[in-house]
């Protein structure tokens, strides 16, 4: 007698760097994946998509009711992951819908386990160390837009989980890189610049790198072993951004920058790049926002996954060289 097949799980943002990653993921540990992507989402991490592939929209019920058919599982990868658009309440909009939609989707399936990808853009940094799950912001503290939707569409999913029974576990991202990163994410377009020898100096700032194959890892740990109603932050190594360009000098064989700019000079240039960006249509590098968020250092402790879910990141240098090959191979960096 044959085994049954694998139960059918779900993941929104298949096309994406994050999602393209938890899709696989769950594929290399036996799951059976179902994709969801829109018409008009590009092709380059679906040519060797692990499992089935369904259009539609995130915002939209009647097509995600569709993809839902079947499913026991769903991981909701998907978001409006920019710092700046022409319209900013765009990015609110979109995230709080999609989240939405999805999550009462998920509720009318009866779906059995939920994984929603949220950010540890919703936690508040701290001045003095490593911030981590009990830090929640509100919306009106995250700085930008960005963070601000996330905000909200994390705040959602807890209402959802408390009074509706969304059985839902939270997974909080820091910053991940890597290969796949197709649009480039912002992070990575400061991974090409530098490796392309284009960013002559920097702002003095830190972040928490963690390489996507981690984070997709960690999905998996959450689904199967995650708290409902509990939230992980998914991160690697704390690092300042002017070590992280040294390291990718290194690993280019190019000279670091080593100017360190204040942010106060940089606002009105950030302020012209988005006039340019909103006449021409274009995606400015610097933002009003990227530069309020420079202000912080980004540093967050992933010690409650590694407790509860087992989870553990590689080093920070691996994940650069990774994100590095990839986006020579891709042409990227010349």
């Amino acid at each position: 007698m044959s085994s049954p097949a694998p139960s059918l799980t779900l993941v929104t943002g298949v096309s994406g760097f994050v999602g393209s990653a938890v899709a696989r993921a769950l594929a290399a540990e036996g799951h059976r994946v179902r994709g969801l992507v829109r018409a008009s989402s590009p092709r380059a991490n679906l040519h060797d998509f692990p499992g089935e592939l369904v259009e539609g929209d995130a915002r939209d019920p009647a097509s995600v009711a569709a993809a839902m058919r079947g499913v026991r599982h769903l991981l909701h990868v998907a978001a409006d992951y920019r710092l700046w658009a022409p319209d900013p309440e765009e990015i609110v909009r979109n995230n709080r819908a999609s989240t939405e939609t999805v999550m009462r989707a998920a509720l009318a399936a009866g779906v059995e386990r939920v994984v929603y990808t949220s950010s540890v853009a919703t936690l508040r940094p701290r001045d003095d160390g490593p911030a981590d799950e009990t830090r929640a912001a509100t919306p009106e503290q995250a700085v930008g837009v960005y963070k601000r939707s996330k905000v909200v569409a994390e705040r959602l999913v807890e209402a959802l989980v408390r009074d509706e029974g969304l059985p839902a576990v939270i997974v909080q991202p820091s910053t991940p890189i890597g290969p796949r990163d197709v649009k480039p994410t912002p992070t990575g377009r400061i991974i090409v610049e530098a490796a392309s020898g284009r960013m002559p100096a920097y702002v003095d700032s830190g972040l928490n790198l963690v390489h996507v194959d981690d984070v997709a890892a960690g999905h998996v740990l959450a689904l199967e072993q995650g708290r409902v109603g509990e939230r992980y932050i998914l991160g690697g190594q704390d690092v300042m951004l002017g070590e992280m360009l040294a390291e990718i000098a290194e690993i280019v064989g190019r000279k670091p920058p080593t100017v360190r700019i204040p942010r106060a000079p940089l606002f009105p240039l950030a302020w012209a790049n988005e006039q340019i960006a909103r006449a021409t249509g274009g995606n400015p590098f610097l933002t009003l926002d990227s530069l309020r968020m420079a202000k912080y250092r980004m540093f967050f402790s992933s010690a409650k996954a590694e407790a509860e879910l087992g989870y553990r990141a590689r080093p920070y240098r691996a994940a650069l060289e990774d994100a590095v090959a990839w986006f020579r191979q891709a042409g990227m960096i010349r």
